[in-house]
């Protein structure tokens, strides 16, 4: 008998194709095995999963029509905003501009950086310099999580250079830091510094980044979503400041001094003042002007690009550069995202299929529905609250209705009037500010959406408590009209019933029907809920895949998606008496994925997500009408023993 150690996940390396394998062995390589042989990655992409593949389709036809309508072939159609997008597009294109102006659009605000005297200048000139540079700290306004109708004011600290504070713990990361430091340089060099001084802000750059890699949140402390409400009163936040004139940077961003306002990291506030102070300054201004020159080299000329290109080329193995009008259509889709996906969706998204869709999205809620009535571990008085917060769930099929008031604000400045790539992106980033700003005072709008009709995923927000399902994945092999029923709900299906799990999974199980974070458990049910969940954090944890071992308590919230997900899929299945070998197998299809080295170690440090073939594998092993559909005994490489199984919902 094999140890359950070496079973999790299947036998065999998921990484590796190896055609022939049983689906009782290894399900994700029997179904993938010849896809993961013959699909090539991208020269200018780190990895080609299933979403992947949806996604270069959509981009390709999404290229061509920007080409289109900016060359005049053809007319530009009647979505608000989207000749705006054109223009954008345009001017993002234009390489022969964007190549002899080479850093001349930056230099001004490059200079103001530069020119920053001490400590008392920067405190004086902060609110002003926070609409194009990075600050040691950030505000936005979001959905009060305890009260959702009212937008309240949220503060949290920067990021780091490398993508995760784990990351700094790692053999690579001296390596990457060297990258960056030396890319930093020479980038600065190019918009005019010194070279003395470019390496002076660059190594000053690097030892603030240190500091704040062992303060700031990790990724794992990042996935647990309540744990950053922490509201406090105004005053008691700005007494925790000590040489940062905060009252001063709040009255002259925001306007005024609320009365309150949410902490996300408390840690990094009770560090605030080892980290922002006088003794600091020469650390905090290099650091802000590597952000700023990394961040602004791609709105400026081919060789900004490519000098820009290699500390991202080391963290995700990329090959090459994406083109020029790559970039052009990515720049456009980018800032007017939302716009861009409504016209995707009213191109190239049928009715019958929003309509065959939206039936089995009420299937799928009807069967949840009945498994949570159902439910064995759960005592009636939690079950009703369940399916109050079930029945009030919102639905967004597609692409919205409307476009968000932000877009009509956004106005594109073309060349021949003084206009280039960096100064539209500046523009757009102060009034995307503003906007943000505005909303504190405003209610909240739960007719936005999370997610643009061109963007290939689906989501939850348990703020707003709906689901988001943009047009883009309603696609083969995730869904298509065509396909038999059960190979849809091993797609689409798997995916709406995991959306609907996250509003009961390990954080939107803290949040009501109405989008607030508050307690409708009873005490019993909730402990048993923590054992469950501690149990799928188990599950997972330590799993090798390739370079790395998974963190089970970062992507815990997503496997519990995962398995409620799956587990719905197959009850609506056998409902219709579907052929259930076909729905798993499409399961272990949507998660096809190979991927470069590099890029699994950077997305592994940050992701909330376990990887695609582990999460079609160990979901898989927990279904028992999987041993049942394939005949799996004891001795295969799927078999996991019962009482490993997890089962939540």
């Amino acid at each position: 008998m094999k140890k359950i150690s070496t079973i999790r996940g299947g036998s065999g390396d998921v990484i590796e194709p190896k055609v022939g394998t049983r689906p009782q062995d290894n399900i994700y390589l029997a179904v993938n095995s010849d896809w993961l042989e013959k699909t090539k990655i991208p020269s200018d992409r780190s990895r080609m999963a299933s979403f992947d593949g949806i996604d270069v389709n959509v981009e390709k036809h999404l290229m061509q029509d920007f080409a289109d309508f900016a060359s005049g072939k053809k007319e530009v159609p009647n979505v608000p905003n989207l000749k705006k997008a054109v223009k954008l597009y345009q001017l993002a294109s234009d390489f022969d501009k964007r190549n002899r102006e080479g850093a001349e659009p930056i230099k001004s605000d490059l200079a103001l950086l530069a020119e920053l005297k001490d400590f008392s200048d920067f405190n004086l000139k902060a609110p002003d310099l926070t609409t194009f540079a990075s600050m040691p700290f950030g505000f936005d306004v979001e959905p009060d999580m305890k009260n959702t109708k009212v937008n309240v004011l949220n503060f949290a600290g920067p990021g780091t250079f490398l993508p995760d504070t784990t990351t700094y713990q790692t053999e690579d990361a001296a390596k990457l830091l060297t990258i960056l430091q030396q890319q930093s340089v020479k980038l600065l060099e190019m918009a005019g510094i010194d070279p003395a001084v470019a390496e002076k802000y660059a190594a000053d750059a690097i030892k603030f980044d240190a500091k704040l890699a062992k303060v700031v949140k990790s990724s794992e402390e990042w996935a647990d979503y309540p744990a950053t409400y922490n509201p406090m009163k105004i005053a008691d936040f700005e007494a925790k400041f000590s040489e940062f004139k905060i009252d001063y940077y709040l009255k002259e961003v925001i306007g005024e001094e609320p009365a309150r306002i949410i902490v996300a990291e408390p840690r990094y506030l009770d560090h605030i003042n080892e980290l922002v102070n006088k003794d600091n300054f020469e650390e905090i201004k290099g650091w802000m002007i590597v952000n700023f020159i990394n961040d602004v080299a791609s709105e400026l000329s081919q060789s900004f690009r490519e000098a820009a290109f290699p500390f991202s080329q080391a963290l995700s193995g990329q090959p090459q550069l994406s083109d020029g009008v790559k970039q052009a259509y990515h720049i456009a889709n980018g800032s007017f995202s939302e716009v861009v996906g409504v016209y995707y969706g009213q191109t190239y998204f049928g009715s019958e299929a929003k309509k065959d869709v939206e039936d089995m999205i009420r299937r799928m809620l009807t069967v949840y529905k009945e498994r949570l009535a159902k439910n064995s571990w759960l005592s009636e008085a939690t079950k009703k609250k369940a399916i109050v917060k079930l029945e009030a769930l919102e639905l967004k099929i597609g692409y919205p209705d409307k476009i968000e008031e932000i877009y009509n604000r956004l106005e594109v400045i073309p060349a021949n009037q003084g206009g280039s790539l960096y100064s539209n992106e500046r523009a757009f980033a102060i009034e995307e500010q503003k906007y943000n700003i505005e909303q504190l005072h405003r209610e909240v709008d739960r007719t936005i959406w999370a997610m643009p009709g061109n963007l290939v995923n689906a989501c939850y927000d348990p703020q707003r408590n709906d689901l988001t399902f943009p047009a883009a994945i309603l696609q083969a092999p995730f869904y298509d009209l065509k396909q038999d029923r059960a190979t849809n709900f091993g797609g689409i299906g798997t995916v709406i019933a995991h959306e609907v799990s996250h509003a009961f999974d390990n954080n939107g199980a803290q949040f009501d029907e109405l989008g607030n974070m508050t307690n409708w458990w009873t005490d019993e049910d909730y402990a048993e809920f923590k054992k469950r969940t501690q149990a799928e954090i188990d599950l997972f944890d330590g799993l090798e895949y390739g370079p790395v071992k998974l963190n089970g308590k970062q992507i815990v919230s997503e496997n519990i998606a995962d398995q409620g997900g799956l587990t719905a899929a197959v009850e609506a299945a056998k409902n219709e008496n579907d052929d259930l070998k076909k729905l798993f197998e499409n399961f272990a299809r949507i998660w096809a994925n190979k991927q470069l080295t590099e890029s699994i170690k950077t997305q592994t440090a940050v992701d909330v997500h376990a990887p695609g073939p582990l999460r079609a594998n160990v979901q898989t092993q927990c279904q028992d009408d999987f041993y049942q559909a394939f005949d799996v005994k004891p001795e295969d490489g799927m078999w996991l023993e019962p009482d490993k199984r997890v089962h939540i919902w």
